[in-house]
């Protein structure tokens, strides 16, 4: 079974991010840059699939600058056996990336694609069922358990309230949430392993895919600054304020 790991460049999520002076994007300048944790949790999951001879060929994939070398090189140091880069400069929305990573689909033919609920840049948490309507495939979002039985795929998915098992007939897209399992650490073996692996170039044209944004970002701005919590004496100010001041009762 080949698997597809679709993989984004971030913004490390330990950095404070922050608002570009002209409103018009967040500032990115000498800022540490990872994987997608949501990704990672992806790429974790498909290794261990392998390692239980579920999976035969796992393929990274990522879309976006030169620089994303470097995170599909991670994805090759966990465990996927090659990477595919669709380098462009141009903003790619999430329909641009599902359209990308469908023709990259219609290419490699894997059975399984699994990739992060979302990003953690932009949050859109889009990209995995615009693919399954592009591919027509059954889709499992939010997975927090991924078990393959033959043809079959059952997953378990976080839901408001609780939990739910699905079972998909592959080929089939799973989206990962945090719960499903935690990536291991990258060692230094694996690191230098990971530069004689595979990692082909292409450009969407190659594909025939258009990048060409639909959305335009009019202002970007930081959250509003919350101001401090106070004290109050006793039951009757605090219903008081909550009436007067929080408006809330």
């Amino acid at each position: 079974m080949k698997v597809l790991v679709p993989v984004k460049r971030v913004v490390d999520y330990n950095v404070k991010v922050r608002v570009k002076s002209d409103q018009t994007g967040v500032d990115i300048a000498n800022v540490k840059m990872s994987m997608n944790p949501f990704d990672e949790i992806a790429v974790e999951e498909a290794t261990r699939l392998k390692e239980a001879g579920k999976v035969t060929e796992i393929i990274a994939v990522s879309c976006g600058v030169l620089q994303s070398q470097e995170t599909l090189r991670t994805a090759m140091a966990i465990g996927a056996d090659r990477a595919i880069l669709v380098e462009t400069d141009v903003e790619l929305q999430p329909l641009a990336v599902a359209k990308l990573l469908k023709a990259i689909a219609d290419k490699e033919q894997p059975q399984l694609i699994i990739l992060g609920k979302q990003a953690i840049d932009d949050d859109a948490n889009q990209t995995g069922q615009m693919l399954a309507a592009l591919l027509d495939w059954p889709q499992a979002t939010y997975a927090s358990k991924v078990e393959i039985d033959g043809d079959k795929v059952k997953v378990t998915r976080e839901v408001d309230g609780g939990l739910e098992v699905v079972s998909l007939t592959l080929p089939a897209i799973v989206t990962t949430d945090l719960r499903l399992n935690e990536p291991r650490y990258v060692t230094l073996p694996n690191i230098m392993k990971a530069k004689k692996k595979t990692l082909d170039n292409v450009k969407p044209a190659d594909l025939g895919v258009d990048v060409t944004p639909r959305l335009k970002t009019l202002k970007v701005t930081e959250p509003a600054k919350r101001s401090a919590g106070i004290i109050v004496p006793d039951v009757a100010t605090l219903v008081a304020k909550l009436k007067t001041e929080a408006k809330v009762i």
